[in-house]
């Protein structure tokens, strides 16, 4: 028994001369710390029901408030119009990536803006199921899509707002052809700025980026949209089913509706999705000017009007001194901030929940390092 307690203690002394951890993951990526206290504090018994919410029916009055509550949360913080349906899938983007041309596609061709790994995977995905094709491909910048050749039938033109791998994130929304729905995957910029309905159609995030755990996908559809299902399609992939269906057509995932609806409701209290917005710049301002203080050492690929105010890509202009850079990270508290494994070099993720503090201590480290 002495040996259990003198454990215990070293780890408490350990841990008070640890750094404090900064985590940059991409995804799934950082909570605000109260949102996990308070999933912590009521985990057991649910707001004195006896039960987890992990171990409760969707079809309690408890899992359907939730679910109320967190569109209407949405609807509030992001200004939803009334003719947008606002439903929740299982799954995450590789999934939607189907989704959209298995709703939208209706003999048509799937149009798409190719800025980086997503939205490429995304154009690939619906080949499978109908006509699509890329109207642009851009490295490291967004297209100009003022005089682009459009095909003949557009169902839809299809852009990944902010491409987590590569850094790169649309300054405003794309033009495409009147009358012609625009298409947005929001993953990993949800909830960090105002949206602009009037210009879209659909716009869907995986949650696993900036609002709850992996497994849970919020779509916003626009009503006259819904309900072209394809007819080979299976009947869980039809968008109708989720809205008619108050996102239950089966049994949702639970656990991550609840964090979601805790995590909408910080973001109100923190200032709504103006005050996000005016974080993220802040935040990625200070990385940015690291980077562009010392060419000599960082490289990043990214047109700086297309630079992503969530996800910062860069590479040592020394490869070989990337293992050590890392190391040296690690050491003053940083954590997963190694890039995407089909780009390598480096990355930080700076979400909403990420302090201020965070980047700033990182902009320091870069600009104290030395190879």
């Amino acid at each position: 028994m002495e040996t259990d307690t003198d454990d215990v203690s070293v780890s408490a002394e350990r841990k008070e001369e640890m750094p404090q951890i900064w985590n940059f993951s991409a995804g799934p990526g950082m909570l605000p710390h109260s949102v996990l206290e308070a999933a912590q504090k009521e985990f057991l018994d649910y707001r004195g029901l006896g039960a987890s919410i992990v171990e409760m029916s969707h079809r309690t009055h408890a899992v359907e408030a939730i679910v109320e509550s967190l569109t209407e949360e949405l609807r509030g913080l992001l200004s939803i119009p009334e003719e947008f349906e606002i439903f929740f899938t299982q799954g995450g983007g590789r999934t939607q990536f189907a989704m959209v041309p298995a709703n939208l596609l209706r003999g048509k061709t799937g149009t798409y803006l190719v800025t980086g790994l997503w939205s490429a995977a995304a154009l690939e995905e619906a080949k499978r199921i109908g006509r699509a094709e890329a109207a642009a491909r851009t490295t490291g910048d967004v297209p100009d899509t003022s005089d682009l050749s459009w095909p003949e039938d557009p169902a839809y033109v299809y852009y990944c707002d902010n491409e987590t791998v590569h850094g790169v994130e649309f300054p405003a929304p794309p033009t495409a052809p009147e009358g012609v729905p625009l298409v947005a995957d929001m993953s990993s910029n949800f909830l960090t700025r105002p949206i602009d309905w009037s210009r879209h159609g659909v716009v869907w995030a995986a949650a696993q980026k900036n609002f709850a755990p992996a497994g849970l996908t919020v779509v916003i559809a626009r009503r006259d949209l819904l309900g072209g299902l394809l007819p080979h399609m299976p009947s869980m992939f039809d968008w109708s089913l989720y809205a008619r269906e108050k996102s239950m057509p089966n049994t949702p995932p639970v656990f991550q509706l609840y964090i979601a609806d805790l995590v909408a409701k910080w973001v109100r209290a923190e200032g709504g999705v103006e005050a996000m917005h005016r974080r993220a710049l802040e935040r990625s301002a200070l990385l940015y000017e690291a980077l562009d203080e010392r060419p000599d050492l960082y490289e990043t690929t990214v047109a700086k009007r297309a630079r992503s105010r969530v996800n910062v890509p860069f590479r040592l202009r020394d490869p070989e001194r990337l293992a050590g850079f890392i190391a040296a990270g690690e050491r003053e508290g940083f954590r997963q901030f190694a890039g995407h494994a089909s780009v390598g070099g480096l990355r930080v993720s700076l979400y909403n929940a990420m302090p201020l503090e965070g980047p700033r201590r990182f902009a320091e480290f870069m600009r104290a390092w030395r190879p």
